[in-house]
């Protein structure tokens, strides 16, 4: 309850499209950019539209609207557009993508600034891994050699594919390409952009068409990039904290279980000296609904702690 009754408090409001988003970094000490506002939805959007024109994935979109319908959400509907972010762990610097958050952020040199995509990223079987790496090169108009694996489980489903496909409208890396130090990982466009903010790629990171070109100009080889799995966010805004819940991939919970240690460590970690306790009970609220949305975690203080001193099991 106290989350709807959070969401439906923003202001309601319609902003321009994105094409792509750009945040100034925060004040020192804070970890949270952008705004999360809501809109009134015409007859004919679906999710997948409205979350091209706000710089969203399709995945951002459902989570952060549980009780929606996705694929007809109706004329006068308030929606939720998730178009803020608490910013990745870890340094500030080159391309960090948070495959649970299907999600880029970028941090220009000497430029304080991010820029921040929805992506797609592999499908069970076939997934994104995580680790360091860099940008080895870039192409404008890229044929794609396509691997033997694709080219069998194509055959066996009666959808053969050539060995090259040349650039073109039916090329699957679209307009532009942008190749990794990992070996055949790639970050590129697409021929069906319904699939950015899905997991529907074979491994490699689609963007929106119009992205991929923007960031195509923005990227020089060298450039560093840090994949990670990180579903838990916890970040300071103007002295306030936020917690960010992301639904946990697959292959997450299949290393780690049904449990939201690494949650509790975000946020203690967040904490540091503060001698302040969370509110354990709405932590597990936010830990259960999973909206993406950050949201703002009450901390207790003087006698309040010792009601709640120890959190409870999440």
């Amino acid at each position: 309850m106290r989350i709807t009754l959070y969401l439906l408090g923003l202001l309601l409001c319609v902003l321009p499209p994105a094409g792509a988003v750009t945040f100034d970094l925060p004040e020192p000490g804070d970890d949270v950019v952008g705004q999360t506002f809501t809109l009134t939805t015409r007859w004919e959007e679906t999710f997948s539209d409205i979350a091209r024109i706000y710089d969203i994935g399709y995945r951002q979109m459902v989570a952060a609207n549980p009780e929606v319908d996705a694929w007809l959400p109706g004329e006068g509907t308030t929606v939720v557009i998730p178009q803020q972010y608490i910013l990745p762990p870890g340094p500030r610097e080159g391309i960090v993508i948070n495959l649970a958050e299907l999600r880029l952020f970028y941090f220009p040199k000497d430029e304080p600034v991010v820029v921040t995509y929805p992506i797609g990223i592999g499908r069970e079987g076939w997934s994104t891994p995580t680790g360091m790496t860099q940008v080895v090169g870039k192409k404008k108009g890229p044929s794609w050699t396509v691997p033997a694996s694709i080219l069998k489980e194509h055959e066996e489903d009666g959808d053969p594919l050539p060995p090259v496909v040349p650039p073109g409208p039916d090329n699957p890396l679209g307009s532009h390409a942008i190749y990794l130090g990992m070996s055949g990982y790639l970050l590129h466009g697409t021929n069906r952009p319904y699939g950015v903010g899905m997991r529907v790629s074979h491994g490699c990171i689609r963007l929106y068409p119009e992205n991929i070109k923007q960031f195509f100009q923005l990227i020089e080889p060298g450039t560093p990039v840090r994949i990670i799995d990180q579903p838990y966010k916890a970040g300071w805004l103007n002295g306030e904290l936020y917690v960010q819940v992301h639904p946990p991939l697959v292959e997450y919970i299949e290393a780690k279980g049904h449990n939201y240690t690494e949650l509790v460590n975000a946020v203690v970690s967040k904490l540091g000296e503060d001698n302040r306790k969370p509110d354990w009970s709405l932590l597990n609220e936010y830990a259960q609904s999973k909206t993406g949305v950050p949201m703002p975690l009450y901390l207790w203080q003087g006698d309040e702690i010792a009601k709640h001193a120890e959190p409870p099991p999440l």
